[in-house]
């Protein structure tokens, strides 16, 4: 699988006349996963759909191997990247593998129709997921985790090169965040695609993330790999909250300790 080229210039974004990205200039390190955190409301979600061409932009213009996203054909960028929403939800009564089927949707034409090859791309994220035994179960009776399983399925059975997902893990207890990051890196470590993830949990973030971009009001503050961005002034600036910045003992990458106002005297004692 190529390495893609993601990267916007000059994006502006807005709804009606609220702008909520602001001349914005990034580039999506290839093959490598991202994440984006910020607070709530700073764009993140915003900037994820422009890069998905689910919104388009102000000004600025995103593009893809060169190419600006407006320029490509729907089917043919259908193919080259796929994005998870937040909170996705699927028709009464759709089955697992139905679902999942409609990954390969994009590679449908009139003159090519169901393959062996959509057939072996169906069956290995059904494996790839652990969810091959629900496959005939409806979609609607699954467990938050496997509901999630079964859409994160579904976009890797599209097969595209650059995959965005919109707080994977919202709305799941902590074991089942941690299977599906595990997920996602696996995806990412096996198959070399480019992953951008908007993730609200800042020390999953770090464990997780080879690259960083931490914004604050339609504006990129700092990006990098987490260790050089996640720092107390960043996430003071960032968040509005004091931490402490340790070391997490399992990865070695960033652990934040918050410290709430209750606790901010007897931070100051400890570090004297």
């Amino acid at each position: 699988m190529n390495t893609p080229d993601l990267r916007a210039t000059g994006l502006t974004l807005a709804y009606d006349h609220k702008t909520v990205v602001n001349d914005l200039n990034l580039a999506i390190p290839p093959g490598k996963i991202t994440a984006i955190v910020g607070a709530n409301a700073c764009g993140k979600s915003t900037l994820l759909r422009a890069l998905a061409r689910l919104l388009t932009p102000r000004t600025g213009t995103v593009h893809l191997d060169g190419r600006a996203l407006r320029s490509i054909p729907t089917r043919e960028l259908a193919q080259r990247l796929g994005i998870l929403p937040q909170g996705p939800v699927a028709p009464d009564g759709l089955t697992v593998l139905d679902l999942v089927n409609r990954g390969r949707s994009p590679h449908q034409t009139w003159w090519r129709q169901w393959s062996k090859a959509d057939q072996n791309a169906v069956h290995a994220a059904l494996a790839a997921t652990d969810i091959t035994d629900l496959a005939d179960r409806s979609v609607d009776e699954l467990s938050g985790g496997q509901r999630q399983r079964a859409w994160i399925a579904m976009a890797m059975a599209q097969g595209t090169q650059v995959l965005l997902l919109d707080e994977p893990t919202t709305y799941l207890d902590l074991a089942h965040q941690i299977d599906v990051l595990d997920l996602i890196t696996d995806l990412n470590r096996r198959e070399g695609r480019t992953i951008v993830m908007v993730l609200h949990d800042l020390n999953q973030a770090c464990r997780y993330a080879d690259h960083m971009i931490a914004m604050k009001t339609g504006h990129i503050t700092a990006q990098g790999h987490p260790t050089d961005v996640i720092t107390t002034e960043t996430v003071q600036d960032v968040f509005d909250l004091h931490c402490q910045i340790t070391t997490d003992p399992v990865s070695g990458t960033p652990l934040v300790i918050p410290i709430s106002r209750h606790h901010t005297g007897e931070a100051r004692s400890a570090l004297a």
